[in-house]
């Protein structure tokens, strides 16, 4: 009924850390003695990585917010959840908000988890070299 609020508040809380990090990578860059060339963290920094699990989030929010609301329970007018009317229907509301909202939450978190993961390992990996594969 109402699940995808529980992803949509993850996704406000991360994306203002995405840009708070991003703010602080650019005074970070702005010093003087950050002349490094684009490595390992820098290359993918952690505001990218955070804007990833926001896009996720909030595209998990955009479906499941458009299947309720074509499913009549999420209407134009207050109190906007149509299981806000009876107050058994707003209990079991909340039950299905901190079971499968927080779930699926949780889901889409480690799932971009194992993903940075990856990707951490792919970059760490050591390059090449065009001598050794034509050897």
């Amino acid at each position: 009924m109402a699940c995808f609020l529980i992803s949509a508040a993850e996704a406000l809380v991360v994306t203002a850390a995405a840009q708070a990090v991003k703010h602080s990578e650019k005074k970070k860059e702005a010093l003087p003695q950050h002349n490094e060339r684009l490595s390992g963290e820098n290359a993918f920094p952690w505001s990218r990585r955070l804007m990833l699990l926001a896009n996720l989030l909030w595209g998990g929010v955009i479906l499941l917010a458009f299947e309720h609301i074509w499913h009549g329970e999420v209407v134009p007018w207050f109190p906007f959840l149509t299981a806000m009317y009876d107050p058994g229907d707003t209990a079991e509301m909340l039950h299905e908000m901190a079971t499968v909202g927080v779930t699926m939450a949780c889901l889409v978190t480690a799932i971009w988890g194992i993903i940075m993961g990856v990707i951490s390992a792919i970059m760490k990996r050591p390059e090449k070299t065009l001598v050794g594969e034509a050897a």
